[in-house]
């Protein structure tokens, strides 16, 4: 037992007096813990200002790892697995389980600029959430410590509670790194929404501004999550928010469209005067004085001689010239009498229609936690398999404002229950979109006493792919006829290590058994389609694309895409075999070590190629 740490105590007294000077510090031991900066202190307690360097920064400790991190390479693949996938030959959506940290990587290549929209609802870091399994490794005295939890391997995954030294910073590590990640997904026309409270949602658009950059924020939403009023708390909290960033600003406008035009909205169009062009609505002739030029301050005189000037702070929206050409060309409506003031006429059929995207999102509109609970709930027949997730609705709106995305990728990194997957499917069956969804989720575990574990789903990806089966089915059973090509299926791909060995030998230990051991240095449990989706992934194709696998003599020869990459892993190909893919004139062609019976074999495939395909890059794994 050890007696108090009057030095912890005395700066938690500093803390309730000055706040701002209290920071987090790393002692002798390699341990994080709160510390007083104590020239911030100095400056608190003078009246004069102190001498010292001074910058405008957001920094924490673990700031320059979590960069490390993200730019450090790993030895994994993604493991396809058919037999939990649905529609594997004909679908374009990916169901991806594994750490979203290294998922990213490994997708920087087969996506990079190819995401148009990112939705995540991440940890809030609340105090019990599970955030990462990052790459820190603990030591001796750490796990004689018990701090955290640890798997057989001694990676951290753990929960982070208040009561941890780095609560905000670990939190701030863990997104800064995936942010910068998802950030190269990106199309120049994506956006990106994230979905915080208010624990860390100054951290998180501090984050933003960095990493997306400040000019790049769009708004920061307020979503009612709920109705009813929490009695339990001080303050019932009904609202999280939604940061929204697009990747370049100079393509805003390619990336936020306008939402759907309502009933409500369509109703204000009339066509009163009869005008061939159709139904019109009338907008305000005026626009801010601040924003006009001198030819927008007149006098205006109707038709009718009524004269009219713009409010104090006005001027109108064109110069007297173009508003006689909109004059003849009857765009201008002074109302049925023709005496009132002059208005536009502003068509159904002209122009981008649409109603500007609005920053309160009510419930009403898209959605609660309650409504998308029992949502879920009903589409596993009664059973509660998540306490909190997101409305499909929710997502559906966040889709709907993305512009020119009906044929792009849509991304959720922390995908949870899957409601984006479902919210893709909807808006495609209700607009006959191709949009395609990639989920990443890491295989957290469900609670033993949680209905979901009940219900014999052991961890969060079971319940996610069988929310997206159930709800694919649903979404085509309710689809019209005419759209019964909806791809409502998803490839599954799992994370796992590399499907090369890592053999490393002194030549002193090589002997003819170990150098017969190695004649292939491909791992034995690995299937042809490990290594043709391993291919995939270092030669950045998209994983979602069709392909199909053909006998020629016996070998079974794998084509991608169309010619993309052609591969073939068996054993002692002949060249007759060779000649027949070099015909193909594939633009890749992959072989394993195995497949030649020496190096001279290997020399006459580069041979064959550059005969007869002198632009197919040939690569032997």
């Amino acid at each position: 037992m050890e007696s108090v740490d009057m030095t912890a105590q005395n700066i938690e007294k500093i803390g309730e007096l000055f706040p701002n000077c209290i920071t987090e510090t790393v002692d002798k031991n390699g341990k994080l813990k709160k510390a007083v900066n104590f020239e911030v202190l100095k400056q608190v307690l003078s009246d004069e200002v102190l001498e010292g360097d001074e910058a405008y920064e957001f920094t924490w400790v673990g700031k320059k790892a979590a960069i490390v991190e993200a730019n450090k390479p790993i030895r994994k693949t993604l493991r396809p697995c058919k037999e939990e996938s649905v529609g594997w030959d004909n679908t374009e959506n990916l169901y991806i389980e594994g750490d979203n940290l290294e998922v990213l990587k490994l997708l920087q290549e087969s996506y990079l600029n190819k995401v148009k929209m990112i939705y995540i609802d991440p940890p809030y870091n609340t105090g019990n959430d599970f955030i990462y399994n990052d790459d820190f490794k603990m030591t001796g005295e750490e796990y004689a410590g018990g701090t955290g939890e640890w798997d057989e391997d001694g990676n951290r995954m753990f929960k982070n509670t208040d009561t941890n030294g780095r609560f905000h910073s670990d939190w701030c590590s863990m997104m800064y790194s995936r942010l910068m990640l998802a950030r190269n997904l990106l199309s120049d026309e994506g956006i990106i929404f994230i979905s915080i409270d208010d624990n860390e949602e100054n951290n998180l658009r501090n984050i933003c501004d960095e990493i997306f950059g400040s000019i790049n924020f769009v708004a920061n939403f307020i979503w009612e999550k709920r109705k009813t009023r929490e009695n339990r708390k001080a303050i019932s909290v009904r609202h999280d928010y939604i940061l929204c960033y697009v990747k370049q600003h100079s393509m805003k406008e390619y990336a936020l469209g306008l939402e759907d035009m309502n009933d409500e909205a369509i109703s204000r169009y009339k066509n009163p005067d009869n005008d061939p062009r159709g139904v019109w609505t009338s907008v305000p002739a005026i626009a801010q004085g601040g924003h006009g030029t001198s030819s927008q301050f007149y006098t205006f005189v109707t038709p009718n001689g009524n004269e009219f000037n713009p409010p104090s702070g006005s001027c109108w929206r064109m110069t007297w010239p173009k508003m006689q050409e909109a004059i003849a060309d009857n765009r201008i409506w002074f109302g049925e009498d023709g005496n009132n003031v002059p208005r536009i006429k502003k068509f159904l059929t002209e122009g981008k229609q649409g109603l500007t995207p609005e920053s309160l999102l009510l419930s009403d509109k898209v959605g609660t936690n309650d409504s998308a609970k029992r949502e879920l709930v009903s589409l596993f027949d009664g059973i509660a398999v998540f306490e909190t997730p997101k409305p499909a609705l929710l997502l559906q709106h966040l889709i709907s404002i993305t512009a020119e995305g009906r044929d792009a990728y849509y991304l959720d990194f922390f995908s949870g229950t899957a409601t984006l997957a479902e919210a893709v499917m909807k808006t495609n069956a209700k607009d006959e979109g191709h949009r395609k969804f990639i989920m990443v989720q890491i295989p957290e575990k469900c609670d033993e006493k949680s209905e979901a574990y009940k219900a014999g789903y052991s961890n969060i990806c079971d319940v996610a792919i069988e929310r997206i089966k159930r709800a694919g089915k649903k979404i085509k059973e309710e689809t019209p006829l005419t759209t019964q090509n909806l791809d409502v299926g998803f490839r599954v791909l799992k994370l796992d290590d590399s499907n090369m060995n890592d053999v490393y030998y002194a030549p002193s230990d090589y002997s003819q058994g170990l150098l017969k051991q190695l004649d292939s240095n491909i791992k034995t449990d690995r299937t042809d389609l490990d290594l043709l989706f391993g291919c995939l992934l270092e030669w950045g194709l998209p994983l979602s694309l069709p392909y199909n696998s053909e006998k020629i003599e016996g070998y079974t020869v794998h084509n991608y895409n169309d010619g993309d990459l052609i591969a073939c892993f068996d054993e002692n190909v002949p060249d007759s075999v060779i000649k027949e893919i070099a015909k193909q004139q594939p633009l890749r062609a992959v072989f394993r070590d195995s497949s030649f019976a020496g190096s001279p074999s290997k020399i006459n495939v580069g041979e064959i190629f550059k005969l007869m395909a002198p632009d197919t890059t040939v690569k032997v794994i």
